[in-house]
């Protein structure tokens, strides 16, 4: 089967699209033949070593498809499931080994595959920052940074459906639409507008009760700025860079603030967690109630494309990969 791997740390030049043998099964295991796969930050930063791993190794953390193999010990999954996962390694190939447990079985009648593979990592990572991390309450104010990408449309959409009022950040008019599309009450230009300038009157001066940050060190000290009293500072990604160490003082300085820096793996772990997160996604998308936008799809062989579009910022919403079989 095809994979694509990494051999060494570094730039989108060091994917590799390589020949490796199909995956066997083991106890408690299935195989599954990928539909489609999803592309995330979190991948950039295992191909470029923030976080470190074992090599040679096959990137990739989500996808969905249908079971092809079970090992043994597997009862509640058949040969012909359709399942999706995140947060397993190998999925930037034909066919991924992954842990019954961590599989979710999807209707395809009513999520496509190329969906589903596009929700998981993505929709749980908002579904847990809006229920758990900080559970949105009707009449609250969010400041979503990124709000035009795949995780920014969902976060937007979720934090609507809880009666909250939504203010997004983007770079362009295009991405602002698709913001305003997925139900930001407000957004801002911060290529254009000061963000920390434009929050503060939009709230009147009060601030926001929470902000929800994947961009990271050129956003961090603007959002403190944001918060109102005792406002949640939810740094969960880092694209423009990691957040430098700070002094905690300034927490109390800016009102008592709460800082947190969740991961998926943290609020998916158990069986029912992880199917109370991915089952809310699919209940939403089946009824109609939430879009996920799949902003490019690229061929396997053409994955350090997706990388150098995603690090760039020139995406919007999703970017999945197809495997040549597909």
């Amino acid at each position: 089967m095809k994979a694509v791997r990494i051999n060494e740390f570094g730039g989108p030049e060091v994917l590799s699209y390589e020949d490796v043998e199909v995956p066997e099964p083991g106890p408690g295991q299935a195989r599954v033949r990928l539909a489609a796969s999803g592309v995330n930050f979190i991948d950039v930063y295992q191909r470029t070593g923030v976080y470190p791993g074992d090599l040679p190794r096959t990137l990739g953390l989500e996808g969905a498809g249908e079971v092809d193999a079970v090992g043994e010990g597997v009862e509640d999954l058949s040969v012909g499931d359709y399942v999706a996962f995140a947060m397993a390694p190998g999925s930037y190939a034909e066919y991924a080994v992954v842990p019954a447990e961590k599989l979710v079985p999807f209707n395809v009648t009513l999520v496509e595959a190329r969906v589903a593979a596009a929700i998981m990592l993505q929709g749980m990572t908002a579904h847990y920052l809006t229920h758990s991390t900080y559970p949105l309450e009707e009449g609250q104010t969010a400041l979503v940074h990124a709000a035009a990408g795949g995780v920014g449309l969902l976060l937007c959409q979720i934090a609507k459906m809880k009666g909250a009022r939504v203010i997004g950040t983007v770079s362009t008019e295009e991405k602002a639409a698709l913001a305003r599309e997925a139900g930001a009450d407000e957004v801002i230009l911060y290529t254009e507008q000061d963000f920390v300038e434009e929050t503060n009157r939009i709230t009147g001066g009060e601030g926001v009760h929470v902000v929800y940050d994947s961009v990271g060190k050129t956003t961090f000290d603007g959002s403190l700025d944001c918060l109102r009293t005792r406002g949640y500072m939810v740094l969960f990604g880092g694209s423009s860079g990691q957040v430098p160490p700070f002094d905690l003082q300034i927490l109390n300085q800016k009102g008592g603030l709460f800082v947190t820096r969740p991961s998926l793996a943290q609020y998916t772990l158990t069986r029912d967690e992880l199917m109370w997160r991915a089952e809310s996604l699919f209940s939403w998308i089946g009824q109609g109630n939430l879009n996920v936008r799949i902003g490019g799809t690229y061929s396997l062989a053409d994955t350090a494309q997706a990388h150098r579009d995603l690090e760039a910022r020139k995406t919007t919403g999703k970017l999945i990969l197809i495997p040549e079989s597909e």
